[in-house]
């Protein structure tokens, strides 16, 4: 088991959240951001399956066929799309992405930028959340206002920088909310 470097790790995610968050003025969401992962049932899964390059996650999932992490974490966290998949409506029923709002959307940016700085360390560059997401985008169940908006972000943030990015986001995304 590696608790203490799946500690720091969660925690150097969790403190460069906190930081995007504040610089965004989502104070709360800051400091609140994936408490559950110090949870028993997130925590020491999360250190058997230690991989430092990637989210023990998966590694939990190989083994088990499943993450009980992950089906914890998801139903607990509001930034993240999974908590936000329902039954739509009839006519069109089935399970869908509902619209998430834009201040877990840009919580949920800036979890992905912040996870691609842990986890490529000093191979990260402003375009790694978008290289990330794109390769997986077409199995997100996603709101198309919520695609839309994170997809926004994360091309300016890959064309345009950390900073005019966050500006953005602060100016206006999340004015007036």
């Amino acid at each position: 088991m590696q608790a203490w470097k799946h500690f720091r790790t969660i925690t150097h995610h969790k403190r460069l959240v906190m930081r995007g968050c504040f610089r965004v003025g989502l104070y709360w969401q800051g400091l609140v951001h994936d408490l559950s992962k110090y949870s028993p049932v997130e925590f020491f899964v999360g250190a058997r399956y230690y991989q430092g390059n990637m989210s023990p996650n998966n590694a939990e999932r190989l083994d088990r066929g499943y993450s009980q992490s992950w089906l914890h974490h998801k139903g607990r966290n509001k930034h993240h799309l999974e908590y936000w998949i329902d039954y739509g409506l009839p006519p069109d029923g089935g399970i869908i992405g509902m619209r998430m709002p834009d201040k877990y959307i840009v919580e949920m940016f800036i979890d992905r930028v912040s996870a691609s700085k842990v986890y490529q360390k000093d191979s990260y560059t402003d375009e790694s959340a978008w290289k990330y997401y794109k390769k997986g985008k077409s199995h997100l169940l996603l709101h198309p206002e919520v695609r839309e908006l994170l997809e926004r972000l994360l091309l300016m943030l890959a064309e345009e920088g950390e900073e005019k990015t966050y500006d953005y986001i602060r100016r206006e995304v999340l004015k007036n909310k």
